[in-house]
């Protein structure tokens, strides 16, 4: 027989007094009758939605923004050949990926406002350094400290969102979140066009304006981030003391029962470590998100080359930056519908709570538009497949992250998977800032195609994924993962002893989280 998992209530020499007490009902002192459900939801995405979406729409504008750079004479102008340009938009993910992990539980320890506007301010003081760099050199190093503070940011968001919000209602909050990246899309080609006009005022090139301004406008909002994030839900200052209370006791009865607070232990993050969702969600994300920066950081440069080859486009010289705003401009379409498209899918998710069967269909979407580019040799059509392309990338990433949060328990196990999760898709962004070489416009075979296998991983990882939690509701819902609750009678088998022996049903599910027998997969 199994050795039996300790109680919280037992001798459990890690378990903290505040845990214990968790384990039961969060504040019984406080009386919520009077707050009404709909307005309070009303009340927090007012107050977390918007700015938080404005502040993921000016992180993906100043990572990506180099590849409208690159249009304006960059590479020219700082002396760089091909591949030097291609170093520079990798070695940004390695940075951000390393520092993602640490700063979800750094975020976890101390109050978001003061974290998330720490990274926010530093990392527009990196985007503002870009546009005075003189050489190769100096641009790596910015390019290096963008990454790094920029890394908390996104998974850093989603695991806090996840604390305010039920699992059926996390899907479109994140969805909206994350379209903030399809909107940066659109308007950061319409912004480069704009900010273009600027070429020469100063003695400075467009491209260097397009990272000054991008890159003030980040630390403007930095700094006001410090009085407009609000905090976890148990100590929100505008909220009150009924609505901080109603707000954790709804996460509680959605089986987060964490949501009342964790003490960080080691337990925790080995948890995640040895989660099998964890390492399947992983490649999940990663079938997404390397082609997630292929797209961004080369849309523009595949549709002037596409364009300029089949006639479509005047001049296909790049130095004159005569094809350079029509193709940001023809972006912009390719974005809007994007962001249709992630919202609608983050929407109708939550309501039917299919995130896996939703992964499938748009990955196979996806994976159909490539093949038209791979094959396609006619400007129309590979124009439109892009929109296909969007389908297999966009809403596959926050729909990733929402499916992964629902089936994983306990906050600090949540923030370490989450972050693992993005850290890992983020670090083969390196792979997809390689595949779109010069040598090989204008169709870009090799480019298309490697994006074409990830997004066939991901297709497989989903199918995997979705297999394997069906069973394990299955295998729940039989009976076979019951265990013994001594308040229980009816779960006395011996058999439900190896699954662990509680005193109550509140303390098996703050002990194992997401392997409570009674915890059902989102599938």
């Amino acid at each position: 027989m199994e050795k039996r998992t300790p109680s919280p209530t037992s001798s459990d020499p890690e378990a903290s007094v505040e845990e214990k007490s968790n384990a039961k009902i969060y504040r019984p002192d406080i009386d919520t009758s009077g707050v009404d459900e709909r307005k309070l939801i009303r009340k927090l995405d007012l107050a977390l939605i918007p700015w938080l979406s404005f502040l993921y729409l000016l992180s993906f504008l100043d990572r990506t923004s180099i590849g409208n750079a690159k249009l304006y004479n960059l590479e020219r102008d700082l002396h760089m050949t091909d591949n030097q340009y291609l170093l520079a938009l990798t070695i940004f993910f390695f940075s951000y990926a390393i520092f993602e992990v640490p700063s979800n539980v750094f975020l976890k320890r101390l109050r978001p406002s003061i974290w998330l506007s720490f990274l926010m301010f530093f990392w527009g003081v990196m985007m503002t350094l870009q546009g005075v760099v003189h050489n190769f050199s100096q641009l790596m190093g910015m390019r290096w400290l963008l990454g790094m503070f920029e890394a908390g940011l996104f998974p850093g968001v989603n695991f806090y969102l996840s604390c305010w919000y039920k699992r059926s209602e996390f899907g479109i909050r994140a969805a909206i979140f994350f379209s903030a990246a399809t909107v940066s899309g659109a308007f950061g080609g319409l912004l480069a066009a704009a900010i273009s006009n600027m070429d020469g005022v100063g003695g400075k090139p467009a491209w260097a304006w397009i990272f000054i301004i991008e890159g003030l406008i980040t630390v403007l909002a930095g700094a006001a981030s410090f009085w407009i994030i609000q905090d976890f839900p148990d100590n929100a200052t505008f909220l009150t003391e009924e609505e901080r209370t109603f707000v954790v006791r709804r996460l509680q009865e959605d089986d987060q029962f964490s949501a009342a607070g964790e003490t960080l232990r080691w337990k925790y993050i080995i948890a995640s470590l040895l989660d099998w969702k964890t390492w399947i969600g992983m490649v999940v994300y990663m079938g997404a998100d390397m082609p997630l920066y292929a797209f961004s950081l080369f849309l523009p440069t595949i549709i002037n080359q596409v364009m300029t080859a089949s006639g479509w486009l005047y001049d296909s010289n790049l130095v004159t930056g005569f094809t350079a705003t029509p193709a940001n401009l023809l972006t912009v379409p390719v974005y809007v519908f994007a962001c249709i498209v992630t919202c609608a899918v983050g929407y109708f998710a939550d309501r039917w709570g299919k995130r896996g069967y939703f992964n499938i269909v748009f990955f196979c979407i996806g994976a159909a538009g490539y093949v038209i580019l791979i094959a396609s040799r006619n400007p129309a059509l590979s124009y439109f497949a892009t929109y296909m392309a969007t389908c297999g990338i966009y809403p596959i990433i926050p729909n990733t992250i929402s499916w992964v949060s629902n089936n994983i328990e306990g906050t600090y196990k949540r923030s370490v998977t989450l972050a693992m999760v993005i850290s890992f898709g983020n670090i083969n962004g390196a792979v997809s800032s390689n595949v779109y070489r010069a040598k090989d416009k204008p169709w870009y075979r090799l480019g298309h195609g490697l994006v074409l296998l990830y997004i066939g991983l991901g297709l497989v990882s989903s199918t995997v994924m979705l297999i394997y939690l069906k069973r394990e509701n299955s295998q729940r819902a039989q009976g076979a993962r019951d265990e013994y609750i001594e308040d229980q009678p009816d779960t006395h088998h011996p058999e439900n002893e190896k699954n662990g022996r509680f005193a109550t049903v509140a303390d098996a599910k703050t002990e194992k989280g997401d392997k409570y027998s009674g915890y059902k997969y989102t599938i």
